[in-house]
């Protein structure tokens, strides 16, 4: 698909009725980039390279080739398929991106790009469309994928916990260390993990699971213990895993392509603890339910109402929440898993919370990425992985920007200022003339403690951060110092950062612009409208017209009865209003009805019939029509208030005309043949 003209002209002929719809600015620039294809940068924000020659000068201003390139290929890539210019389409295009870059100097010549509005409105898009350039993004975007990759597969693990004592000293590390390797040497040796966890773990819940922690997939569980458990093969243990809790051993006992989700109804029955026979009892009457539901003409929901003893979902037939692995007690959610066909029953399934027997309601696959993506995105950020992703992040910035720190300055700084409040740090950085000391430097500039001050004051003015030590300042000033560093390089050196910044920049200014000059003008210059209107008079004409009642029969059974009421009678909204209500109220599908003064050259129906005949019949396309006339009307000019909101628009599509006429007499326009042949041959390539 090459850039319609039609498309492109169709940004200026936005009319009263699509302003009066109260479109912010945001989806006006949104039409335009993404409907049309087609934007063009600003002058100030691209640099024209000294060496090539300019597509264009506008009042010997030069305008760079790789815009209108960028600009059509763009709209190349979102439809895939397109093919090349041809000659006229590329001299169509070219027209069009002249009185677009036109507007857009004259926008700039009005400074309409110094005003509040335009700042407040340009930086609400920065941010958003820096954000994809990022480092960061790519970084985030590489874990959500693996994260996602991971989520194919279900891991089923044990693992036996080993905490560190309160207040541990190092020796008190390497011995848990030491503890942790000797456990993990027995279970390569044979011994059984989960006999093991109950013996030695910490876990709490190794009482109950013996360190089974049933199926996990991506997300479910911290980060380092992920990570080792997805690098296991089924029977292979890890060497300890280091977490917040402890050191873990694990051993990966199942491997299982993602079953996704599944829905269950449950019945379940509780054990009387304070009964020495209560399991027994409990054993019984599940196994009572369970041979009823065995029985021809049993009614599911009915034996649930009667004996489950889950006060919560007994009321709804024992319908259970959608769960996917990980997110239930292993028991229950092994046995889920297990069913296969919708209404398949488990046998009962012993839990910590008494016998449950399951029914199998319904299944669905793991969900897309597209689906999934936000989701993964939101449990990312909240979990250690966004503290690695910000430590990469830096990372990089700081080998890119030639970050170098004086690490002894800000090691005996931190001595020094590290267990003081923010107030104290400022006091005794004062005290003893520590400003000049340097912390870093970054891209050439050297960072001082000053510096830090001043950013600490600046943050504690607008209390963007409330407390911290003089570790943590440092830490987000170097941080909030390389993301500047990072935005300023992409502004400087990625010309597709740059070129879409231009695209959205021009894109305000053209709103405001043809919103001053074009829409609201049109819309609110009503003896300018009637100016209009009256010179262009021609172009608001009726052609003959006749007052008529059109009735197409859909149910041929109420013929008759629609005969009756129309033949021999006299057209009157009065007739239309009895016969409509009375069809609708006994019939309403019966007939389909037209009414009043239409122009019937042209109308399907009208244009066939005899015009001298009150009433008559006639059948187009498999349908009979009764048609009842009254007065002929002469072809004629259209009242003013007839043809207001066409009015608007022409009067609107003037304006913008004149004012592509009188900014080309305003702006001279030079085209350089070598540059425009190079520029068809690149969108043709």
């Amino acid at each position: 698909m090459t850039l319609n003209p039609n498309k492109f002209v169709k940004l200026h002929k936005i009319s009263a009725l699509d302003y009066m719809t109260n479109r912010t600015l945001s989806a006006i620039l949104l039409l335009i980039a993404f409907t049309l294809h087609f934007t063009t940068p600003a002058l100030a924000l691209i640099q024209v390279s000294q060496q090539d020659e300019p597509l264009l000068t506008i009042d010997g201003v030069p305008v760079d080739k790789e815009e209108m390139i960028y600009q059509i290929s763009k709209g190349k890539k979102s439809e895939p398929g397109m093919g090349g210019l041809s000659r006229e389409e590329f001299e169509e295009n070219l027209n069009l991106f002249i009185n677009f870059k036109l507007k857009v100097r004259e926008a700039e010549t009005q400074k309409l790009d110094e005003t509040e509005d335009f700042h407040r409105e340009f930086e609400s898009f920065k941010q958003n469309l820096i954000a994809p350039f990022l480092i960061r993004n790519s970084l985030e975007e590489g874990e959500l994928r693996k994260s996602y990759s991971r989520m194919q597969e279900a891991i089923r693990a044990s693992h036996i916990l080993l905490q560190f004592p309160q207040d541990a000293t190092k020796s008190d590390s390497m011995a848990v260390l030491k503890m942790a390797l000797s456990l993990k040497k027995e279970v390569e040796n044979g011994a059984n993990i989960n006999t093991l966890a109950v013996e030695y773990s910490d876990d709490p819940s190794a009482e109950i699971n013996k360190g089974d922690l049933g199926f996990f997939t991506a997300l479910q569980m911290l980060q380092p213990f992920e990570d080792a458990a997805y690098t296991l093969a089924v029977g292979e243990v890890s060497s300890p895993v280091l977490t917040n809790y402890g050191y873990h051993i694990i051993q990966v006992k199942d491997r299982i392509p993602n079953p996704g989700q599944v829905r269950v109804s449950h019945i379940l029955v509780r054990i009387d603890e304070t009964l020495p026979n209560g399991e027994d009892q409990a054993k019984r009457k599940v196994a009572d339910i369970y041979r009823e539901i065995q029985k021809e003409n049993t009614v599911w929901e009915d034996i649930v109402l009667n004996y489950s003893e889950d006060p919560a979902s007994s009321q709804q037939g024992g319908l259970l929440s959608w769960f996917t692995v990980g997110s239930v007690i292993p028991e229950v959610e092994i046995a889920a898993f297990s069913l296969t066909e919708i209404g398949e029953v488990s046998p009962p399934v012993r839990t910590q919370y008494g016998y449950h027997i399951l029914r199998l309601e319904d299944r669905r696959p793991l969900k897309t990425f597209d689906e999934l993506e936000e989701s993964i995105r939101s449990r990312i950020l909240r979990d250690s992985r966004s503290t690695m992703i910000q430590s990469q992040e830096m990372s990089i910035q700081k080998s890119r920007y030639s970050f170098d720190e004086d690490e002894a300055t800000v090691c005996e700084l931190k001595k020094e200022l590290d267990s003081l409040s923010k107030n104290e740090i400022v006091q005794r950085v004062k005290e003893k003339q520590l400003q000049g000391k340097r912390l870093f430097i970054l891209q050439e500039k050297e960072y001082t403690l000053q510096d830090l001050i001043s950013f600490i004051d600046e943050k504690d003015g607008n209390n963007s951060i409330k407390n911290g030590n003089f570790n943590e300042w440092y830490f987000r000033f170097i941080a909030e110092r390389l993301d500047a560093a990072e935005v300023a390089d992409l502004s400087t050196n990625n010309t597709e950062y740059q070129m879409l910044l231009k695209e959205y920049h021009d894109g305000i200014l053209l709103f405001s612009l043809m919103n001053d000059e074009v829409w609201q003008k049109g819309l609110n210059d009503s003896i300018g409208q009637r100016a209009f209107y009256k010179k262009n008079i021609k172009n608001y004409q009726w052609s003959s017209r006749v007052d008529a009642y059109v009735v197409k029969v859909l149910d041929i059974n109420h013929l008759t009865v629609a005969r009756k009421a129309l033949e021999n009678q006299t057209l009157s909204p009065e007739l239309i209003n009895s016969f409509e209500s009375e069809y609708k109220s006994n019939a309403p599908l019966a007939f389909q009805t037209e009414s009043g003064i239409i122009e019937y050259e042209n109308h399907p129906i009208l244009s066939q019939i005899d015009l001298d005949k009150s009433y008559q019949e006639i059948e187009i396309n498999g349908h009979l029509h009764l048609i009842l006339l009254a007065d002929q009307l002469k072809a004629g000019p259209k009242e003013f208030e007839e043809t207001l909101g066409l009015v608007i628009r022409d009067y609107q599509q003037y304006l913008d005309n004149s004012l592509i006429e009188s900014l080309k007499k305003k702006y001279p326009v030079k085209v350089y043949p070598k540059a425009k042949e190079e520029t068809f041959v690149a969108l043709n390539h």
